[in-house]
């Protein structure tokens, strides 16, 4: 059964994940590069369910597209200097 993601709940990167459908080195790689906004407490990311929702929104796709072409760009560029 799927949890409904609510704005004001605190999530763990584990359930994020889930939602989201993300492997963990896609997860690590959208916090690092400030894709998702997530705090840091006790040595481990959290973070706030409305940060989820504006990955899922439609503002957001534009987004995330741009952000994933630009890896795919980086990747393919450094294959062809290979």
């Amino acid at each position: 059964m799927i949890e409904e993601i609510k704005p004001n709940q605190i999530y763990t990167v584990k359930e994020a994940r889930s939602f989201l459908k993300v492997s963990e080195s896609t997860m690590k790689r959208m916090l690092k590069r400030g894709v998702i906004s997530a705090h840091k407490v006790s040595g481990q990311y959290r973070i706030w369910g409305n940060e989820i929702l504006k990955l899922v929104s439609p503002k957001s796709e534009k987004k995330i597209r741009r952000f994933y072409y630009n890896i795919e760009d980086k990747v393919r560029k450094t294959i062809e200097q290979w």
